[in-house]
């Protein structure tokens, strides 16, 4: 039987078995587990531009006969690496490889349009591979994101929500929690290869977006997925033996608990691996899983990279995020506290709530400390090995305000901050500072410009929250119009420009950016926001 004649009946053979099977698989082993050997010497070989492609690639038979072929193949005369890998390995598309768009269309249609494109349905026979089944359907960011991500689908729900989809949202919200119950928390992606990290804990707000729109239901919403926040917040709690710093809890010298990111894992994420080889090699940083565990930490962050976690401000490889005290992510661990405190009170045990409205309170006590910078009059991440606060301002600095945490005082400060460093023609940049990372200027993002607009809201500063929806949203639709496209990211200072930087391309799709857009242009209908150029004149 030839190869292409095998790989049709290998996969004639797990479809019949895909059928037959029943619940998602619990899986554990990446891809650098299933192949050793293989899989470095795929990736080495830059088969694939981007090192993602391989840790996507689907087997068409079981790892461990592909792997006894490999063995028997490679010392042929002629053994093509590459010819092997398109024969026993399924290649993926991108998510939207197969989708034109209608530039004829406005955005709202267009978007509308792309839910159906970027929705996946469950698939519980994935028998072999990296992808994570889910138990019901979800929507991909888009792109070379072929999976469901953590943070970015709260940015994607805002849309689905503007687009009475909160079924949507329901059943990914079902997904989560799945996660959470099998693995403990939930991974960056559902990939193995994720499965060493989460990514920014937006699950309590995903929950609370349900409940606004399903109100009548809130508490059978929080008793439902009372376990799921619990586990959660445990995972980013979870206390050392020895009561001192030890992966995401940081014990400072006066006894405050705070929280950091942390990958468990020390070797190159598998879906950036020769990019990771070669930046630990062209950091000199000794020993290099230093430099790995510190690379693969910044992708739980969600800010992979930027400026703010490099400690010369400018070389990927002095990134040293693991002695950082993010002031987002301690932000999103206070509003999970205060949702488990609510959920508790709504069952009636007082003692819980109090117990998790305490570490709240307590919380958001130290994050006016040590984050609140008087100087610059911004909220700043938080060095707890140099103690002091770290140079770099960044959009991170607008999470106290959107979940009410900064005195107006504050939320005044930091609204002319934006004006003068932050605010160009397209929107908001990242960071003020270029340094060639995709989470630096000139680009922009979508979720960091909803946090922000939010934030504003929230202090009563209308206008300055209308102007920048304002600028983002034109930025957005005039490159649909020209490209038929909704990007990942912008270039908000050169507008004439699409957003860079970083270790892959522009995404096009794209699940947060449709989100974010859609949320601002329904809030211009209702008239919260009055400075938003109406879509039909762009």
């Amino acid at each position: 039987m030839n190869g292409k004649r095998l790989s049709i009946a290998i996969i004639m053979a797990c479809g019949i078995a895909c059928k037959q099977q029943q619940p998602p698989q619990v899986k554990e082993r990446s891809p650098r587990q299933e192949f050793p050997g293989l899989f470095e010497a795929v990736q080495s070989a830059h088969i694939f531009p981007d090192s993602k492609t391989f840790a996507d690639c689907r087997p068409l038979a079981a790892p461990a006969m592909v792997l006894q072929y490999y063995a028997k193949e490679q010392g042929a005369e002629g053994f093509n690496l590459a010819a092997f890998i398109h024969k026993y390995f399924l290649v993926p598309a991108a998510a939207t490889s197969h989708y034109i768009s209608d530039t004829s269309q406005d955005v709202v249609t267009h978007i509308e349009s792309l839910w159906k494109v970027l929705k996946r349905e469950p698939d519980s026979a994935n028998t072999w591979g990296s992808l994570i089944s889910l138990p019901a359907p979800y929507v991909v960011p888009g792109g070379r994101f072929r999976e469901v991500y953590y943070w970015d689908s709260y940015f994607t729900m805002l849309g689905l929500k503007e687009s009475g989809r909160t079924d949507l949202i329901e059943s990914m919200i079902k997904n989560f929690a799945f996660l959470i119950r099998t693995y403990g928390f939930i991974p960056n992606g559902n990939r193995t290869y994720y499965l060493t990290r989460s990514q920014p804990p937006y699950f309590a707000l995903m929950l609370q977006l349900l409940i606004s729109a399903k109100e009548e239901r809130k508490q059978e919403l929080l008793t439902t997925y009372l376990d799921a926040l619990e586990k959660e917040h445990h995972f980013w709690m979870k206390k050392p033996m020895d009561g001192q710093t030890a992966e995401h809890l940081v014990v400072l010298p006066d006894s405050v608990v705070l929280n950091r990111y942390y990958d468990r894992g020390n070797w190159p994420r598998e879906e950036a691996w020769t990019e990771d080889i070669n930046t630990a090699k062209n950091s000199r940083r000794q020993p290099v899983e230093t430099v790995y565990r510190e690379l693969r930490t910044c992708a739980e962050s969600g800010w992979d990279f930027s400026s703010r976690w490099l400690a010369d401000g400018k070389t990927l490889g002095s990134i040293h995020i693991t002695d950082i005290i993010p002031v987002d992510l301690n932000c999103l661990l206070y509003n999970l506290e205060m949702t488990l405190g609510d959920a508790y009170r709504m069952k009636g045990n007082t003692a819980k709530a109090l117990q998790y409205e305490s570490a709240a309170a307590a919380r958001r006590e130290a994050i006016l400390r040590y984050c609140w910078d008087p100087k610059t009059g911004f909220f700043r991440d938080y060095d707890f090995k140099k103690k002091a606060r770290t140079p770099v301002l960044h959009l991170g600095g607008m999470y106290p305000l959107f979940f009410g945490i900064a005195r107006q005082g504050q939320a005044d400060s930091v609204a002319i901050v934006l004006q003068r460093q932050f605010l160009y023609p397209g929107g908001l940049v990242s960071t003020p500072i270029e340094t060639g990372e995709q989470w630096d200027a000139p680009n922009g993002w979508a979720p960091l410009h909803w946090m922000t607009i939010s934030g504003l809201l929230t202090y009563k500063n209308d206008s300055l929250a209308s102007e920048i929806a304002g600028r983002w949203a034109h930025q957005n639709i005039r490159v649909f119009k020209q490209t038929g496209k909704l990007l990942e990211k912008y270039n908000v200072k050169d507008t004439s420009l699409q957003g860079g930087g970083g270790e892959y391309p522009n995404q096009d799709g794209f699940g947060w950016t449709n989100g974010v857009l859609l949320k601002i242009l329904h809030l211009q209908q209702e008239g919260v926001l009055n400075n938003v150029k109406n879509i039909d004149t762009l």
